[in-house]
């Protein structure tokens, strides 16, 4: 493998295990503040308790997502030096935006929540984790506008072979950042709130910490029931924009080859195992939806790989310009399977909490502990779609990936970080989930914290 397949292989990794923290972090920081909120309102202990504990299992996610993260920018200089050349005055602000504003915003009031206990007052010990969830939804919002602008590139000029930034709001404006941010926040409820409703059922069915457990999952579920039916909504606009913005993109995401009227959502197809087969063996479909769904009209027309691939190469020069088909299609049917499999199970466990047959329904109660994994894998797939299915093109149109790596280095060089930065991921994947599994299965502290919250830090929170 050469060194730039060698740096899209480690750039794919660490960021896809980065992401596995993100959605989790988001999440989790919104549903504990609104624990705290209702601890602040009702005075009931079980609502602190809550806080206390979820707070917990926040904070583990948020310190590998900032150990992760860092590294992610190292390897545009180390792997990706003219990709970094191109786009860095475009990308100098949103990330400056992110690291001098949302992320010091973050990292200051969440010292703040977490040593505040007992030292703060209760109504500013509040403001705090909200401020908290608040700046890392702020924080993803700068980090989508720099990665949506590689999608759709807006608000600049080309000055000597080189995109020059005109308009900052046209960038953090782009329409294609501001669906990015919303299908983001969404699936960060959705991750969370899975999690939530995951180790609540494990202790439910032991009857350990009921009380903190019950009210944690019957908030949890109307949460994800929500999240994840709105998510759906706002998928399917995405994919329209896509459709006008990346049409290859979705395309590839519907294996449609030829350019048709009335065409089809594929539901199960295979083709030759390439890269482009440029055709497919089989394909089961629901007739029309594809065109309704796309354009709003059974008849309207989809464009297909083969056509686009002629246009493209008339355009940008000779050149495949398909994505790897069979990624395009099977994430994107891991994700959107996995978002609407959310919505039914959320909709199914507030109908038992509705019924008050939840806590009962061990049946239910069991499944939703397996299901505690699928947020991960659709997350997963999600980002896979979205950079591999832009792909020849680093920024699409402008910068294609086998253009934006760094010529001085090795392949032995890219090759040792490879497997440094995998090992290590993997050691901290071990550590982390040992101590996030261990937490989870202790549940909330059952002594009265009544001394650390006079003036102790609670340096049982900071893992």
């Amino acid at each position: 493998m050469s060194s730039l397949e060698l740096a899209r292989w480690q750039f794919g990794i660490t960021t896809v295990y980065h992401f596995l923290f993100v959605p989790v972090t988001i999440g989790l920081a919104a549903l504990t503040a609104y624990f705290q909120t209702r601890w602040y309102r009702t005075g009931d202990d079980h609502w602190r308790r809550a806080t206390r504990f979820w707070g917990k299992l926040m904070l583990i996610s948020f310190a590998l997502g900032v150990v992760t993260g860092i590294v992610q920018e190292f390897q545009f200089g180390m792997n990706w030096s003219n990709y970094s050349r191109f786009v860095g005055d475009i990308f100098g602000a949103p990330l400056a935006m992110e690291g001098l504003a949302a992320f010091f915003v973050e990292s200051t009031f969440l010292g703040l929540w977490l040593f505040g206990w007992g030292r703060l007052s209760p109504k500013l010990h509040l403001a705090t984790i909200w401020l908290v969830a608040g700046s890392t939804a702020l924080s993803a919002f700068f980090i989508l506008a720099a990665n949506s602008w590689m999608q759709h590139p807006v608000g600049y000029e080309m000055v000597d072979g080189r995109p020059e930034l005109t308009s900052i709001w046209a960038v953090l404006g782009n329409n294609t950042a501001l669906y990015a941010f919303a299908h983001t926040i969404l699936a960060a409820l959705i991750t969370a709130s899975m999690i939530v409703i995951a180790i609540s059922a494990w202790h439910l069915l032991r009857g350990t910490q009921t009380e903190v457990f019950t009210r944690s999952i019957r908030v949890a579920l109307p949460v994800l029931a929500v999240s994840a039916l709105v998510t759906v909504i706002v998928g399917h606009f995405n994919g329209v924009l896509m459709s006008e913005q990346q049409p290859m993109k979705m395309a590839a995401a519907d294996a449609v080859f030829e350019t048709k009227e009335g065409a089809g959502l594929s539901l199960f197809a295979t083709g030759d195992f390439k890269s482009n087969p440029e055709g497919l063996n089989r394909n089961v479909e629901i007739p029309n939806l594809l065109s309704f769904i796309s354009t709003g009209y059974p008849q309207g027309e989809i464009q297909g790989i083969n056509n686009l691939n002629a246009e493209y190469q008339q355009k940008y020069g000779p050149g495949e310009y398909a994505p790897v088909v069979a990624i395009a299609y099977w994430s994107w049917r891991a994700m959107l399977g996995i978002g609407f499999l959310a919505a039914v199970l959320g909709f199914a466990g507030w109908w038992l909490v509705r019924k008050g047959k939840l806590v009962a329904s061990t049946r239910y109660l069991k499944l939703m502990v397996l299901a505690g994994v699928l947020p991960f894998v659709a997350n997963t797939a999600g980002w896979i779609f979205t950079e591999m299915g832009r792909q020849p093109w680093v920024v699409f149109g402008m910068l294609k990936t086998n253009e934006a790596g760094s010529p001085a280095v090795s392949t032995a060089e890219v090759l040792i970080t490879l497997v440094g930065f995998t090992l290590l991921y993997g050691v901290l994947a071990v550590i982390a989930g040992r101590i996030f599994l261990e937490k989870a299965r202790k549940g909330p502290d059952s002594d009265d914290d009544t001394e650390k919250e006079a003036g102790e830090p609670d340096f049982g929170l900071a893992y």
